[in-house]
Formats: C-alpha cells, structure tokens, sequence
C-alpha cells in the first residue's frame, strides 16, 4: 500500500536531516585529518606528540559515544545529533586558535567527546529510518559522510594552495559544519502498518553474554575497516608530505581521493547487497581493500598514492553500514544499546590505526603502516559468512512462496519509544 503524502513528508524531511548531520560529522573528522601537518607547524608539535593527541582524541570518542547513548535516552536522538555537531564546530573553533598546546589539546578531547556523541545518535537515528523505509538504505547515509569528506579535503587543499594559514582553514571548516547543524529539525515518524504488526523479536530476551557473542564477528569487521580507514584518514596527508614529497596543498588529495572511492562504493553498496548478497559483498570489498592498501605502501610518487588511496576507499565503504546493519538487528527493541556496544570496536580500530601508523611514521616507516592493514584486510575474508542472514520468518496467515526470501532483511528496528 501506497503511504500517503502525510507520512511521507516526514519521513523524507527525517531521511534528510539524517544524511545532514552525517555530512556535518564527515566535515568535522575531514577538518581534523587533513590539517595534520599544518597543526604540528603551527604549534611546534612532534609526529609522536601529535599521534599522542590523535590517541586521546580516540579515547574521547569512545567515551563519548555511551555518554551520548545516556543522552539520546533521555532527550532523543535528533537532539544530540545537532548538540554533538554544534559542539564539535565549536571544538574545531578552538583548536584553530588555541594559543598553546594544551588549549589545543584539550580541544582535541572535547572534539573526540563530541564525534562519539554523533556517531550513536546519527547511527540510531538511521536505523529508525531505514525501518520506516522498509528497504536498505543506511549506505546512502555514509555515502553523504564520505562525499562531504571529500568536499572538505579538497576545501583544505585549495585553500592552503591560496596561502591561508591553517587558523582560517579549520574556521572554514567550523563554520561549515555549524551551518549544517542548524538545519537539524526533528520529524516525528509514527509507526507504520507493517511496523505495527511486526512480532516482538526473540533476540530482544537474548542475554547479554549472547549478544556480545553474536556482536564479536561484526565488530572484527568493523574494527579492521577502521584500522584500514584511520591509517588512511589520519595519516595520508602526513604520508604524502613526509615520506612521498607532496606539498601542503597537494597532501589532502589522498584523503580526498579516499572519500571519493567510498562515495562510490557506498553510493552502488545497496544494490550490490541486493543483486549478490551480503557475503559476496564483504569477500570482495576485502580483498579489493588488501590490493589497494598494498599499493598505497610501495606507491613511488604521491600521485600513486592517491589512485591506490581511492581504490582502497572503493574496497572498504561497504563494510561499516554493513556491520551496522547487521548488528542493529541483534537486538530490535533497543538497537541503540548494540550501536553504543559496536562503536568500542569502532574506537579501538581508530585507536589501534591511528596511534600505531603515526608511530610508525613518526619513525619513518609510514610504508610498514600502510602494509599491516593490508594484511588485516585479507583475514575479513574468513569472516564474511557470519553476514548470511537468517531466512526471515512469515507473520500469521502470511503465504511464503517459494524463492521469497530476502537476501537481506532490509527492517531494522525501531526504538522502544518514538522519537522525533
């Protein structure tokens, strides 16, 4: 049955806000890796100093995300998208004109809380969504966070080409992401048809050791993908200044190159997944990862890089909506509870990527950095039959015809009470 224009608009306006503040959240983690090198010029800092405020900036992050999960509790998910945004504007406003290291440092912090806050409430906000939708649709949610990482990075680059020092680069930045904020207004979904007739989900009376289990294989996947995705991110602009030559302006292409392939990737991930299935999605996405990043690591010259950057962002886009996908479904009445639980895998990828790549490269062996997750990319490969989904069960006196099974279950759940 045809929803009618009173539920749609909603659901539009609320698919749309979704997407804004994941490209809020691309913007601000964009402004951050790209502006690496020049943030060590400004304040004197080492490559081991900085690796150490990527370091805490990551621990931050974990913490904010299940203080954002108490907060999207309390106040809804939509709230604490555009609070957590409008904070990390403001960090990324003081880091720009911190007078010292240490007003720089506990910006970073600050910034980490508030990217941890975003990640849980945009991620439980999604999953809603994609209910509503009834149909895969939560890749074109991180193809807006890496298209708008592309427009930030090439916003770095062009800018420092003019000569802007990197105090009004991440101003730039800051207002950018302040503006897209201010546009998150809430929308009340009511629940649908099919919603309300859906059955409670026996995984919602799943103990807790059986979900950490279950959420084990998920978050091997997702940690991996953020190892591979904060090398990348983190470290390619320094990579490309330091060990391959480029200058500051030409350095954040790789970053930029990187996004670009995982806007592609993400933006043909939903279809993928339909026509071949999810396994087959994760077994090549993998592989795909490994060649790139093995290619990033002997690349000659910083133009190779960036094609092996973008190849590497194509292989891995999938994984993360995937991995969120699926472990949403562990628990239906309170996806934001496994979410919350997911993103420590999330964080300790980041934290294992991005503190063990800068210190390789602050010693100067960013090519071993880049190799390591190349070999980390091949073992997914074992894991991508734990993304075979259960056949789905009919309701009462529904017909299961021969075939009619999904190869993905594309109904994600919806949270116990609603949010606007």
């Amino acid at each position: 049955m045809t929803a009618s224009a009173g539920t749609t608009a909603p659901l539009a306006g609320a698919r749309r806000v979704t997407a804004t503040v994941f490209a809020a959240q691309g913007v601000a983690v964009a402004a951050v890796s790209t502006t690496v090198p020049a943030v060590e010029h400004r304040l004197g800092l080492s490559s081991l100093a900085m690796t150490a405020l990527t370091v805490a900036l990551t621990l931050a992050a974990g913490a904010g995300s299940f203080a954002g999960l108490a907060a999207v509790r309390r106040r809804g998910p939509v709230a604490v998208m555009r609070a957590a945004a409008l904070t990390a504007a403001a960090t990324l406003l003081t880091v720009a004109w911190a007078p010292g290291r240490a007003a720089a440092s506990a910006a970073y912090v600050l910034f980490g809380l508030a990217l941890g806050a975003i990640d849980v409430s945009v991620n439980t906000r999604a999953a809603t969504v994609e209910r509503r939708y009834g149909r895969s649709i939560l890749s074109s949610f991180y193809a807006a966070w890496s298209a708008a990482g592309v427009a930030a990075a090439l916003l770095t680059a062009g800018l420092s080409r003019l000569g802007w020092p990197v105090q009004y680069v991440l101003t730039a930045h800051a207002v950018l992401v302040a503006l897209l904020a201010l546009t998150v207004r809430p929308h009340a979904l009511a629940p649908t048809a099919s919603s309300a007739n859906d059955r409670p989900a026996p995984d919602d009376a799943m103990p807790e050791g059986r979900v950490w289990a279950r959420l084990v294989p998920f978050g091997v996947v997702l940690l991996v993908a953020y190892v591979v995705d904060s090398t990348v991110s983190a470290w390619s602009t320094a990579y490309l200044h330091q060990t391959l030559g480029a200058s500051l302006a030409a350095a954040p292409l790789a970053y930029a190159a990187y996004q670009a392939g995982t806007v592609t990737g993400r933006a043909g991930a939903d279809l993928m997944v339909h026509r071949v299935g999810p396994v087959a999605v994760v077994r090549a996405a993998a592989l795909l990862a490994a060649i790139a990043l093995t290619g990033l690591a002997v690349a000659p010259s910083w133009p190779y890089a960036v094609v092996a950057a973008c190849c590497a962002g194509l292989g891995i886009a999938a994984l993360t909506p995937l991995c969120v996908a699926a472990a949403g479904r562990l628990r239906p009445g309170a996806p934001e509870t496994v979410l919350a639980r997911l993103n420590v895998f999330n964080y300790v990828g980041v934290l294992v990527g991005a503190g063990a790549s800068g210190g390789l490269g602050a010693t100067g062996h960013f090519r071993i950095a880049y190799a390591i997750p190349a070999a980390l990319a091949v073992t997914l490969v074992l894991t991508a039959r734990f993304f075979r989904p259960a056949p789905e069960q009919p309701h009462a006196g529904t017909e299961l015809r021969p075939g009619s099974a999904q190869v993905l279950p594309q109904v994600l759940p919806a949270e116990r009470a609603p949010i606007s």
